[in-house]
């Protein structure tokens, strides 16, 4: 099956040898995104709430260029320096997710690209 790679401006560009996403038949394949501003490439200040709002306003922006959105997210990676922050993931997460939720793990981490606390990727299934 022919893989599309998928790019936009409204996300921070890759860091590293990588593509923003990957879509392979209905399917797209969201790389890790940090709380990196996409227009001057910095961790967003404010603490960790702005952090996560930020990785998902990334994502969004990638799901959007790949033709889809956060609804059609089916599994989601969230990544933490510190698992206390995850009561803040899951407050947040409903500003951008619905019923039914994607399938999801949290898994605690040593240490992020950037020093960044929080890493998201994900996985979506589009219509059609």
């Amino acid at each position: 099956m022919r893989r599309e790679i998928i790019r936009t401006d409204q996300a921070p560009k890759a860091i590293g040898t990588y593509s923003q996403a990957v879509k392979s038949g209905s399917t797209v394949y969201l790389s890790g995104q940090i709380p990196l501003h996409p227009e001057t490439m910095q961790l967003v200040q404010g603490g960790i709430e702005a952090e996560i709002r930020r990785v998902f306003e990334n994502l969004l922006a990638v799901a959007k260029a790949a033709g889809g959105s956060l609804d059609d997210v089916v599994k989601l990676n969230v990544f933490l320096t510190d698992l206390g922050h995850f009561p803040t993931v899951n407050q947040i997460m409903a500003e951008y997710f619905s019923e039914p939720y994607p399938a999801r793990a949290a898994i605690g981490v040593a240490a992020l690209p950037k020093e960044a606390d929080v890493e998201m990727d994900a996985i979506l299934r589009l219509a059609g």
